[in-house]
């Protein structure tokens, strides 16, 4: 959602070029930082405007919506308030800003989500070292009269994506969401004469159809991205009673009915896939997975609305058209459901201008921020925004409208337990079961084992 500037604002961003957003040129070596605990309350009163002589360090990944988003939406931010911003972006921002986190050099505000191979994020989380954010959702967003909370959508800080301990604070802010769920050609169905399946069992029949034509049933580009799918999943066989159990380690919640569902269907689902997946589902070559779709190698795999830019210049076939489709149901009559991911924004603790960062944070639930991001396709979760949309994010975010649920919430934080990584556990496994290294067996095996260790480390 981008925004235009007019002639005083023009104006003001001629006088920003001089002392403005600069975007810092990087170099760096990644560690994971030691963070700071955030027990302390902030010195600053983030409703209080801050000094005009202000310079925060705003650190941002930098995705397939591409850096120039940031550098626009910072001079917005400088053009409003008068406060400095040095613009840090990479795509391994972890590498950039790490070593100097290590040695106390931290950004006021970084905007880098969890489930990054990195993980830097979660060891923030982990190390109590994300500043506590629940006062920015009663700010006034900058240059508006409406407050944080008026115009963030339902729902987005109310899960264990910003507020992992559960202790009914914020910490981190929800940024550019995007429904998941599985991606395929429409041009293929409409040529076949297929329709898309609505339950599991319809869609074992199709994979059989599909590979007497050659073709495999699923794709994914990297193990990661069965985040979505499995929250959805765990969703659907058992509502969110289930989900909250299973995301908090539950004791015995892997042993039931529900647990063995989903258990049985990525069983079947890997057996159904393509079987060079697995070779290339890594960050160097992710890419020729979702290939596979594009050129009717595979029918579906599970992703988010960022791909259709990430595939925006490669080969397809003639006809070629996206489609998106939520989860099928378990049986006819009952929920079908697509996760809402979204990334994050968050203050670290450590971070020096704790009163402008969290101004900067309000910004961004701005209608001038939201629409220089969406010019970029991210898409923020303010009230309303999507009736804006057009083309394929019409089709995307209308999937709430078309009757799929939305499945919220993640695996919640724990204290660091040594040799513990339980998203490669549940995720990354999945390549394991698609090659046949790993048998159903083993996998629940391993879930279980991290799961009772997790919850010995639940943080309280």
């Amino acid at each position: 959602m981008k925004k235009i500037g007019s002639i005083l604002l023009v104006l003001t961003l001629m006088i920003s070029l001089l002392a403005g957003c600069g975007k810092k040129d990087t170099t760096g070596e990644g560690t994971a930082p030691t963070a700071v605990p955030t027990n302390e309350a902030s010195k600053e009163n983030p409703t209080e405007k801050p000094k005009q002589d202000v310079t925060i360090k705003v650190a941002a990944i930098e995705t397939a919506y591409g850096p120039d988003m940031w550098t626009k939406v910072c001079e917005a931010f400088e053009a409003k308030t008068g406060i400095k911003v040095e613009l840090t972006t990479d795509k391994l921002l972890e590498d950039v800003i790490g070593a100097g986190m290590k040695a106390g050099d931290y950004p006021d505000v970084v905007h880098l989500a969890t489930g990054r191979p990195a993980a830097l994020t979660e060891t923030l989380i982990k190390e109590n070292g994300l500043e506590d954010l629940t006062d920015v959702l009663s700010m006034t967003v900058p240059g508006e009269d409406k407050k944080v909370s008026d115009k963030i959508a339902g729902g987005f800080t109310e899960s264990s994506l910003t507020n992992p301990y559960n202790d009914g604070k914020t910490y981190m802010a929800p940024m550019f969401y995007s429904p998941c769920g599985l991606f395929y050609n429409k041009g293929l169905f409409a040529e076949k004469g297929w329709t898309v399946p609505t339950t599991w069992d319809e869609m074992w029949t199709l994979a059989d159809k599909a590979k007497a034509e050659g073709i495999a049933l699923f794709a994914y580009p990297t193990a990661g991205y069965f985040d979505a799918f499995f929250y959805a999943l765990l969703y659907e066989v058992g509502g969110a009673d289930f989900f909250a159990k299973a995301t908090t380690y539950t004791e015995g919640i892997w042993d039931t009915p529900e647990a063995n569902k989903a258990f049985d269907i990525v069983e079947k689902l890997a057996s159904y896939t393509e079987k060079s997946v697995p070779s290339n589902a890594n960050n160097d070559n992710y890419l020729k997975n979702q290939q596979l779709i594009l050129d009717n190698k595979a029918l579906f795999m599970p992703n988010g609305t960022w791909v259709v830019g990430e595939m925006k210049y490669a080969p397809r076939v003639n006809g070629f058209e996206w489609g998106f489709t939520a989860l099928p149901a378990i049986a006819k009559g009952e929920d079908s459901y697509s996760f809402t991911w979204f990334e994050q924004l968050w203050v670290p603790a450590a971070a020096e201008h704790k009163d402008a960062a969290k101004q900067f944070v309000a910004f961004m639930y701005s209608d001038e921020a939201a629409k220089i991001f969406a010019e970029s396709g991210a898409v923020q979760p303010i009230v309303g925004f999507a009736d804006k949309l057009e083309g394929d994010n019409k089709l995307f975010y209308s999937i709430y409208d078309n009757g799929a649920k939305a499945a919220l919430g993640g695996f919640a934080a724990t204290e660091p337990v040594e040799g513990v990584n339980f998203s490669d556990t549940v995720f990354g496994t999945v390549n394991s079961l698609v090659s046949g290294d790993k048998t159903k067996a083993q996998w629940i095996d391993l879930i279980k084992k991290d799961s009772d260790l997790l919850r010995a480390a639940l943080k309280k």
